[in-house]
C-alpha cells in the first residue's frame, strides 16, 4: 500500500507533528508493508526527523507570506494553478492519504482561504477524482464565519472517505455546515496515542512548592478577531506576565513552554518583564519534550491546545487559557472543566485565584486524569481498528487471524 501523509508538518508546530508521530506509529505497527511518504508544509524536517521522503506543500514558497509587490502577486495566483497540478499528480501515486489531527477544519486561528483551506480542499477533490481514499482522522472543527473559508472546508469534508473528530463540537459544527456526520466519530486527540513520559518519584510532602509551567502563545484572538488583534494580544501578553511575575515574587520556579516557532518572541517579552532567576525558558523540539517538561511540574497553566494535551496526557493538574471551544471540550472530558480562563481577557489577579484553587486539589485531579488517560487510550485504539477497516479493506482478514486467540 502506498500511503501520504499531508498537512502544516514539519513547519515549527510541535502539535502537527505529534499528531504525525501518533500515524506513523499506528503504520508502523499495524501496516509495516505500507510505503509512506508526506506532502507537508517542512519537507526538510519531516525527512530529518521521521525518516520518510517528504514533498514541499506549496509551489509558491511565500505562500503565507502577504504580498503587496505585483510580482508576489502574480506568483501566489500562478501558484494556486501550479498546487492543482501537482496536489494531483501527488494523489495519484497513492492508495491511502491521511490528515493527521490538527485542526484542519477550523478558523480559530487567522486564516486566508487561498491558504490551506484551498490546499485541504484541492487534495480531497484529488482523492474522490482519482479514487484514492482520504481520511481526516480525529480532527479539528469550528463554525466558520468567512463566506470562501466556509466553502472550501466545507467540500473538504464531504469528499473525503473517512472523517473522524477530537471533539463532539468539532463535529457539531461540520453538521452546521451541512456536512453529514452521521456515521463520524468522536475520538481523543491524536497525541493520547503517544507514549507517556516516564513517571517520576513524587516530592514527599511537605516538601516545598515545586515547579510550573506555563504555556504561552503569540495569540492575537481568532479569524473574526483582526481589526482588534492588536489589543487582544496586549491584554494577552500583560496578564500572562503578571500571572508570572507574581509566582517568582511567591518564589516559585517557573519555565515557559512554546508550542510554535512563532511563540518565541512572547517567551522573550516576558523574560525580558519579569527578569527573575526563577523564570527559565525551555527549548522543547517534540510533544515528547513537552510531556517531560509538563511531567516534571506540580501544576500547568498553558494557552495552546497542544501544550495542555501534553500536561494532561503527563497526569500533572492543568489550568487552561482557553482561547476556542477545543480546549474548553478537552478540559471537560478530562475533569478540568472548572479550571478555564479567558485567554482574551487575563486577569492576573483571578488566574492566580483559580491557580491556588487547582493545586488544592492537586492530589485528587492526579487520579481523575490517571482514569482520563487510561480512557483515551481505549478510544483510541478504536479509532485505529476502524482506520484499517475504512483504509485497509485488503488487510482485514490478516488483522482478523493475527488477534484471534
Amino acid at each position: 500500500m502506498r500511503v501520504g501523509v499531508f498537512g502544516l508538518l514539519g513547519s515549527g508546530n510541535l502539535g502537527n507533528d505529534g499528531s504525525l508521530e501518533a500515524v506513523l506509529g499506528y503504520l508502523r505497527a499495524e501496516h509495516p508493508g505500507a510505503v509512506v511518504d508526506a506532502l507537508c508544509g517542512g519537507p526538510e524536517v519531516v525527512t530529518a526527523r521521521y525518516g520518510i521522503p517528504a514533498t514541499r506543500l506549496h509551489w509558491y514558497r511565500g505562500e503565507y507570506r502577504t504580498a503587496s509587490r505585483a510580482g508576489a502577486i502574480a506568483a501566489k495566483g500562478l501558484g494556486k494553478l501550479v498546487d492543482a497540478v501537482r496536489t494531483a499528480a501527488w494523489v495519484r501515486r497513492h492508495d491511502v492519504v491521511i490528515v493527521p489531527g490538527m485542526g484542519v477544519l477550523e478558523a480559530t486561528l487567522p486564516l486566508r482561504p487561498w491558504g490551506f483551506p484551498y490546499a485541504l480542499f484541492l487534495l480531497c477533490a484529488s482523492g474522490r477524482l482519482l479514487r484514492t481514499r482520504v481520511a481526516l482522522v480525529s480532527v479539528g472543527a469550528a463554525a466558520i464565519g468567512s463566506r470562501p473559508t466556509r466553502a472550501l472546508v466545507r467540500w473538504s469534508a464531504r469528499l473525503a472517505t473517512y472523517r473522524s473528530y477530537r471533539d463532539t463540537q468539532s463535529r457539531d459544527a461540520m453538521r452546521e455546515m451541512g456536512v453529514d456526520t452521521a456515521r463520524d466519530e468522536v475520538y481523543p486527540d491524536l497525541a493520547f496515542a503517544l507514549p507517556a513520559p516516564r513517571a517520576e518519584s513524587p516530592p514527599v510532602p511537605p516538601g516545598p512548592p515545586g515547579p510550573v509551567c506555563v504555556g504561552v502563545m503569540d495569540f492575537h484572538g481568532g479569524d473574526d478577531d483582526r481589526p482588534r488583534a492588536g489589543e487582544i494580544h496586549r491584554r494577552y501578553l500583560d496578564g500572562t506576565t503578571r500571572f508570572v511575575r507574581a509566582l517568582a515574587e511567591d518564589g516559585r520556579p517557573v519555565r515557559l513552554l512554546t508550542g510554535d516557532a512563532c511563540d518565541a518572541p512572547v517567551v522573550a517579552a516576558i523574560l525580558d518583564a519579569v527578569d527573575s532567576p526563577l523564570v527559565t525558558a525551555a527549548e522543547a523540539a517534540s510533544l515528547a519534550d513537552l510531556m517531560k517538561e509538563t511531567a516534571a511540574a506540580d501544576t500547568v497553566v498553558a494557552t495552546r491546545y497542544h501544550n495542555l494535551v501534553c500536561a494532561l496526557k503527563a497526569g500533572t493538574p492543568t489550568l487552561a487559557l482557553s482561547y476556542a471551544a477545543k480546549s474548553d471540550a478537552l478540559m471537560e472530558r478530562m475533569g478540568l472543566a472548572a479550571y478555564r480562563h479567558p485567554a482574551r481577557e487575563v486577569d492576573a489577579d483571578r488566574l492566580l485565584e483559580q491557580f491556588r484553587a487547582l493545586e488544592r486539589r492537586s492530589a485528587e485531579l492526579r487520579r481523575t486524569l490517571t482514569e482520563r488517560n487510561l480512557a483515551a487510550a481505549r478510544r483510541l485504539e478504536h479509532q485505529f481498528t476502524a482506520l484499517t477497516a475504512a483504509l485497509f479493506p485488503a488487510t482485514d482478514h490478516t488483522h482478523a487471524l493475527r488477534e484471534a486467540p
